[in-house]
């Protein structure tokens, strides 16, 4: 992206004005979930199977024991007259442990779905994140940072409660209902028509209201990262909105936010929310209907129903509704589970950077006046080239950047670059100057291959920077950026970042070059000072001094300098600028600068407006020009 430019993307065909999406879940979802929970894990999902179907017989065979129970222990005791309760004791104790069995059950199924759960996420999240890695620049140019993280942590855990709780909740339930119906047809085919014409009716209620709470649901979760993504950039963002007194403003645009995220759960939870009690007085009505029904029929003896029948089979109807009231309350996770999970599937389908390079970047030294690859690391590196007929040559990285006739634009149709050619002898150092959005930025990430090229051609010590593996390309490059980032860990470690090969005594020898090892010698622990928050116990001015450490201890022959003194005052610019010339010392350099003084000394300064070239020379030959560099310099006259 050419500096200073904020490119917003056109929302997607299919949302709403808020950018929430009308579409329903991609049907490869579902299979899609289903083949990363099985997937090595059928050993522990049959152990869960087993403990569904004990926990089903426990319940069934309890509910029909009722029956025994009564008729068999309890009425014989009313017409005794001494009472002997030791057979009712026993058939208590068979009860219990009927009862006791469904519960070791229950609870083994739950502890093995706790660690199928935590593995699957394990895995989904190591998949996601390898795969993020293999995103072009461009992905994160086009998505906040908020709503990717939302896939870490909100689509995550909406994937671990329902894989952890209603899948396993949703198969007891069928395995339950079967066995459950069986028992019923069992003992007595009239009641359990009566008692299945019912769940018909109850079917028909649950779907309506289910069908209305789903969609919302994936609106939900859409909105939510929608609002995290929000919340992040004003984190990041905070000085600027207090510099400028904006906390009004984003308060406004976090309330349409929040009011649509607020809109979409509340229309979800409003119906999720009725669907469970509605389910339950649905089922107390059939429960109070079937003991009715059963009670008639029994003191008219139809259907052969005795008392002990009749308390069973209520028993077993109350079994046989509660699952399906379980399974009716789950729908809302599953809902928001496959939302979740559509949305992590997005980021792992995105189109990953691509890389048809084949010349690589190889240690090389030179025998009997050759030059050939080594295993050894001698400080000398050569490009790799492999030919069609078998043959491989070796070309010394040099440094040497061509542009020719490049043309480049973010969004097709909008060029942001026109004819630029350019060209880098080794060693040079290149000055581009321009106004904000000139396309200075841009031909630096053009050379990195963040971004290809339209039309024309880039060559890298003579290659077509296209048949470079981008890896190898990158490893040549040195970057200081503008935003500098620092990592979490030590300074020393940051610095090493580099360069991970790196002693303590070339991370030392790096910061003396950029002049950073004085403060860095005065920090707490020194070199060991622990940063966090991406460096906030340093200034800026710090954090830009480690971070042009870290570019010198990589030791490329290409460094890319983007405005990497902006951030250093006049004073430590200056102890810097020592350092610097040391550093591109027999480097091909791009510098980008909007300080005029910091170019002064480069042997080409290329002057850019919008996307072109349009002088060319040393400092001292514009100046003589006497054109738009001569006027920059003098200060009467801006480029827009």
């Amino acid at each position: 992206m050419a500096e200073g430019e904020t490119r917003r993307m056109p929302p997607p065909r299919g949302q709403n004005f808020r950018g929430v999406p009308k579409q329903k879940v991609k049907k490869g979802t579902v299979t899609r979930l289903l083949r990363a929970i099985t997937q090595g894990n059928w050993l522990r999902l049959m152990v869960v199977a087993v403990c569904i179907i004990v926990t089903a017989a426990a319940s069934v065979a309890a509910s029909l024991f009722l029956k025994t129970l009564i008729n068999d222990y309890i009425l014989p005791l009313v017409k005794q007259q001494t009472a002997d309760y030791r057979p009712l004791f026993w058939a208590l104790c068979k009860m219990a442990a009927i009862y006791l069995a469904g519960v070791a059950a229950v609870y083994l199924q739950n502890r093995t779905m706790a660690v199928v759960a935590q593995g699957v996420l394990k895995k989904i999240r190591n998949e996601m994140f390898a795969h993020m890695q293999t995103l072009p620049i461009k992905y994160f140019d086009t998505h906040t940072h908020g709503d990717v993280m939302s896939h870490y942590t909100n689509d995550a855990d909406t994937l671990r409660q329902m894989i952890s709780q209603t899948v396993p909740q949703t198969l007891s339930s069928f395995v339950t209902v079967v066995a459950v119906f069986v028992s019923m047809v069992a003992t007595s085919w009239h009641l359990t028509i009566f008692v299945v014409l019912f769940i018909a009716f109850m079917f028909f209620v649950t779907g309506k209201v289910a069908g209305q709470s789903g969609k919302y649901f994936v609106k939900q979760q859409s909105a939510l990262g929608d609002v995290n993504g929000y919340i992040e950039e004003m984190m990041n963002g905070q000085k600027v909105v207090k510099v400028f007194c904006r906390e009004d403003r984003v308060k406004e645009a976090f309330d349409k936010k929040n009011d649509a995220l607020c809109e979409n759960t509340t229309q979800a939870n409003r119906f999720a929310n009725n669907l469970g009690p509605i389910n339950n007085n649905l089922g107390h009505l059939q429960y109070v209907l079937v003991a009715i029904l059963g009670g008639l029929m029994a003191t008219r003896g139809i259907g052969g129903l005795n008392l002990g029948a009749v308390a069973a089979f209520m028993q077993l109807s109350r079994s046989f509704v509660m699952p399906i009231n379980q399974f009716s309350q789950q729908l809302n996770a599953v809902v928001m589970a496959l939302a979740g999970a559509e949305r992590i599937f997005d980021l792992m389908d995105a189109a990953p950077e691509s890389d048809d390079g084949y010349v690589t970047l190889v240690n090389a030294k030179t025998e009997n006046g050759a030059l050939t690859e080594t295993d050894e690391h001698t400080g000398h590196w050569a490009w790799k080239h492999p030919h069609g007929d078998g043959t491989v040559t070796y070309t010394p990285l040099m440094g040497e950047v061509r542009l020719f006739d490049v043309d480049f634009a973010y969004v097709e149709g909008k060029t942001v670059l026109h004819d630029i050619s350019l060209y880098a002898e080794p060693g040079q150092k290149v000055a581009f100057v321009g106004a904000t959005g000139a396309g200075k930025t841009t031909i630096t990430n053009l050379i990195n291959r963040f971004y290809d090229i339209a039309d024309g051609k880039i060559r890298y010590d003579g290659i077509n920077i296209n048949k470079i593996k981008k890896n190898d390309l990158r490893r040549s490059l040195g970057i200081v950026l503008q935003d500098v980032n620092l990592f979490t860990g030590t300074v020393k470690e940051n610095i090493r970042y580099g360069n991970l090969d790196a002693t303590d005594e070339q991370i030392i020898d790096a910061a003396k070059k950029a002049n950073a090892h004085g403060f860095i010698s005065r920090l707490p622990q020194g070199y060991d000072t622990m940063l966090t928050s991406n460096g906030a116990n340093l200034s800026q001015g710090q954090r830009q001094l480690i971070s042009i450490a870290r570019a010198a201890v990589a030791d490329p022959p290409v460094m890319i300098l983007d405005e990497a003194t902006s951030s250093i005052d006049t004073r430590t610019e200056a102890l810097v600028q020592k350092g610097m010339d040391a550093l591109m010392k027999g480097r091909t350099v791009f510098v980008i600068a909007h300080r005029l003084s910091t170019v002064q000394n480069a042997d080409v300064i290329m002057v850019l407006d919008h996307g072109r070239i349009i002088e060319r020379g040393t400092h001292d030959q514009l100046i003589a020009q006497g054109g738009t560099y001569a006027k920059l310099y003098q200060g009467a006259f801006e480029l827009e």
